[in-house]
């Protein structure tokens, strides 16, 4: 039995490995996505005061910090008793999450993933990066730099800062925007919506010159989860829960995020710091589901800006209305949800209400609150609850990445069995695996939160690199 690890994973956020098993004929027995890195922040925020969470959790991840924080902030309203935010508050949030979506897409897609899509798993690794596609694509290398630019600028100008700002505080925001600073961003805009619309044609040209191979590649199928408007429409900052079954039937549909305990369970493995989420009514076994873009865009009844939903029903028509499973779908759905944030930002900066009104309301304290929002990887929980001196007594956090693991695991093992089994393993077979992960997007720092049962290790190396020590701590005993 031969063991083969590829350590570390490459283009993704955060640190994570995989490890096959293949025996003596060449066929791979085991594939497993492992998460060896581990934050903790579900301790170290206890015995905090609430309203630093909003800023303190955010520190998870400098990718998505964003969506941290808006998770955080809604929380921290459930807590004031605030059930409905003033209109002002409400646009500059949603304003603050398209610019969060819209960089952290346009930073995926540019800059991790189009190496694989332009250039084939099977280029050379010199070329094969966001090097290559700078030599290869200058044009199109600038405009995933500057979507990215936009976005963050958003958020600058909602938030104070492009990374880990402080816009959103309990109860509302902070600070509203200036007419100069609409204006500024408006004047990008429609270069923007263009850009995102040239993004999603690329992706269904390299789609459609390798369908067949798209379509089988790490194809797996699952149930789905995400938030959804009341009256279906895709939505990414509020909303009730829907569950899609893998055979296209609702198992729950606007069910309240705040009961998500009723919804959900953790399973824990041995060999990884990121749990395994399941939906309680069908089991460990059966339970498992993707979250994110595909999630979202099968899910979803339509999208409310005009040129994403037409790429959407196009999306839609792939698979005769049913879900659309396969997993570099998600590169498709994930830039029609760039496409819909461009549009949402300009339709949005058009609105009075970002200029002026109520930054906050006050309503009665409450001792548990739980913030869900569709991060761009997927559904993004907060639960805090806090005794009479308002500090932090209990925290839970299931991020994006945390309910895909069972899926990315599923799929890497898809890979391995029909593209590495029976053959010599090389460099470029095994970046097939790395390309299935990398479609999920995942951000390996954000969900490695709780420990779990994966024993603690701890090696000390010398100069040379020998191993000159060793401690492991096992926390299946203590």
């Amino acid at each position: 039995m031969t063991r083969i690890s590829i350590d570390p994973i490459s283009r993704v956020e955060g640190h994570g490995k995989i490890t096959l098993q293949q025996n003596e004929r060449l066929e791979i027995t085991e594939a497993r996505l492992h998460i060896v890195e581990f934050r903790g922040f579900e301790k170290f925020i206890q015995g905090r005061p609430y309203q630093e969470v909003p800023v303190l959790v955010q520190r998870l991840c400098g990718i998505c910090p964003v969506s941290h924080h808006l998770a955080a902030a809604k929380a921290t309203d459930m807590l004031l008793g605030v059930k409905q935010l003033s209109p002002t508050a409400d646009k500059m949030r949603r304003l603050m999450h398209f610019g969060q979506v819209l960089q952290s897409h346009a930073l995926h897609f540019f800059h991790l993933s189009s190496p694989d899509l332009l250039f084939g798993y099977d280029d050379e690794v010199r070329h094969r990066n966001i090097i290559g596609v700078i030599q290869d694509h200058p044009e199109l290398a600038k405009q995933g730099v500057l979507l990215r630019k936009y976005g963050q600028e958003v958020i600058r100008l909602t938030s104070g800062k492009r990374i880990h700002g402080t816009g959103a505080i309990p109860g509302g925001i902070n600070k509203f925007l200036s007419a100069d600073e609409r204006d500024y961003l408006q004047r990008d805009s429609a270069q923007i919506i263009a850009w995102a619309q040239s993004a999603v044609e690329l992706f269904k040209t390299i789609f459609y010159q390798h369908q067949t191979y798209h379509q089988q590649f790490a194809s797996i199928s699952s149930h789905m989860m995400s938030l959804v408007q009341p009256n279906g429409a895709l939505e990414l900052y509020d909303g009730g829960l829907r569950v899609r079954k893998a055979d296209n039937t609702l198992a729950y549909d606007h069910y309240d995020p705040a009961h998500y305990l009723q919804l959900i369970g953790e399973h824990i493995e041995p060999w990884s710091y990121m749990k395994f989420p399941f939906l309680k009514a069908l089991g460990v076994a059966d339970g498992w589901y993707r979250v994110g873009p595909l999630a979202r865009i099968n899910n979803c009844n339509f999208i409310d800006t005009p040129l994403a939903e037409e790429q959407r029903q196009q999306f839609k028509a792939l698979n005769n209305g049913l879900p659309v499973q396969f997993t570099l779908a998600y590169h498709w759905a994930r830039l029609i949800e760039l496409l819909h944030c461009a549009e949402s930002i300009a339709t949005l900066l058009q609105d009075p209400d970002l200029l002026q009104g109520d930054l906050t309301v006050q309503g009665e304290m409450q001792s548990v609150g739980i913030g869900v929002i569709e991060a761009p990887r997927g559904t993004l929980m907060h639960h805090y609850e806090i005794d009479a001196d308002g500090l932090i007594t209990r925290a839970n956090l299931i991020v994006s990445t945390t309910h895909n693991n069972r899926a990315m695991n599923e799929s890497i093992r898809q890979v391995a069995s029909r593209y590495l089994s029976g053959n010599t393993i090389t460099e470029p077979l095994l970046n097939q695996l790395e390309v299935a992960v990398r479609a999920y997007d995942p951000c390996l720092s954000c969900a490695t939160h709780a420990l779990g049962k994966m024993p603690l290790e701890v090696t000390l190396l010398d100069q040379h690199g020998e191993v000159l020590d060793r401690r492991l701590k096992s926390t299946v005993d203590g």
